[in-house]
Order: C-alpha cells, then sequence, then structure tokens
C-alpha cells in the first residue's frame, strides 16, 4: 500500500499547475517575440491609444493608422510586446523634441540593428507640430524602434521624410518635465552596446518608462 501511495504522489508532482488566462496576462508580454522583427507585423487597428506610465508621470498617445500606416504598425507591435518598458528618454533637447526607443537589453536591442530591421518610409501626410510623435531615421528607409515627440512646432523636419504617426492627447505638460539635463551626452552606440547598464551607471537621473500599454 505504501508503494503505491508514493508512485501516486510522484506522478502527481509531473502534473504542472493550470495557468490561468489573468495569470498569463499579469506575467506580461513574452518578449522572446521581441527577438523576431519579421514576425511583429500585426495590422494595427485605424486609430488607438497608448499609456506611458514613466518615472516622470503619465501620458496618452493617440496613433492614427492614415497618417503613417507602415509606422503605426511598427509602433503598435513593439508596444503589445513591450519593447518600450525600461526604455530611458536618452536624448532631450528643450525647445526641440525628446527621444527614446533604444531597448535596456542588448540582446533584444540587437535583432533591431541593420536592414533586416529597417522600415520603409510613410508619406508625410501631417507636420511635425508640438506634441506629435515620430519615428527617428537615419536616412531614407531606415526607421526601426527610435521615436521622439515634438517640444514644438518643427515644419522643417517635414521636408527631410519624418512622418508623424500620432500625437499626445493627454499629459504633454509630463513630457515637457522630462528630464533634460543630460541632452544628448548619452552615447547611442554606448546604449546599443550595454544597454541600461549603461545609462543606469554614467546618467543615473535620466527619467524613463516604467510601462506603455495599448488601451482598450
Amino acid at each position: 500500500m505504501k508503494r503505491i501511495v508514493l508512485i501516486t504522489v510522484a506522478a502527481m508532482a509531473l502534473v504542472a499547475p493550470a495557468v490561468s488566462a489573468q495569470d498569463k496576462a499579469a506575467a506580461g508580454p513574452d518578449l522572446s517575440k521581441l527577438k523576431n522583427p519579421a514576425g511583429l507585423t500585426e495590422q494595427a487597428p485605424a486609430t488607438y491609444k497608448v499609456l506611458f506610465d514613466t518615472s516622470a508621470g503619465k501620458f496618452t498617445v493617440e496613433v492614427r493608422r492614415d497618417w503613417a500606416p507602415k509606422g503605426a504598425d511598427r509602433f503598435y507591435n513593439l508596444v503589445k510586446n513591450g519593447f518600450y518598458d525600461d526604455c530611458r528618454f536618452f536624448r532631450v533637447l528643450p525647445g526641440f523634441m525628446v527621444q527614446f526607443g533604444i531597448n535596456g537589453d542588448p540582446d533584444i536591442q540587437s535583432h533591431w540593428r541593420g536592414a533586416a530591421a529597417n522600415l520603409t518610409d510613410d508619406p508625410v501626410k501631417q507636420s511635425n507640430k508640438k506634441g506629435y510623435i515620430t519615428f527617428a531615421t537615419g536616412g531614407p528607409n531606415t526607421r526601426t524602434t527610435q521615436v521622439f515627440i515634438n517640444f514644438k512646432d518643427n515644419p522643417f523636419l517635414d521636408s527631410q521624410g519624418f512622418s508623424p504617426f500620432g500625437e499626445v492627447t493627454s499629459g504633454m505638460d509630463i513630457v515637457e518635465k522630462i528630464n533634460s539635463e543630460s541632452g544628448e551626452k548619452p552615447n547611442q552606440n554606448s546604449i546599443q552596446q550595454n544597454g541600461n547598464t549603461y545609462l543606469k551607471a554614467s546618467f543615473p537621473k535620466l527619467d524613463y518608462i516604467k510601462h506603455a500599454t495599448i488601451q482598450k
């Protein structure tokens, strides 16, 4: 009888506990998906909102797919899969813009460098007005993950191919409070190679994104 009981207990130990949908949601997105840019191509809704919970406070961005469909889709997939969580605002230029979008984990970020992750351009349909959000580029068809929010109207960016895909609809005062004392001193190559380890050690006062979430 004892032998039977022992076998039963051992068998029970092999059965994994059931994981509810609520538990899965609480665990957050599957970050392994971020290592495959080619797989993150879900089409975004016509409009959607993203809530940014940051160390400076909360702000909301409303994205319009008709403004820049490729950019809107890329941003949707990045936010949905947790790319911007724990990202630093590494370039903050008062009177111009604030930039973010290099992942704090160099392993994840490495998959978003180079031609394989590049996004082809959208035609510029909206001007770079105050509060508008736009992908950064290094030239034609080089958008990847970095974006910036305009602190003021910057129409000179329009002719350079910078295509806004959304705007801050609430909390622009929070955006304007993002710590700017480091300006553009953080070295982007160092961020790419060493991520938040480099930024926390060299620029510990940078504001950052706690969570960015798609709003239902």
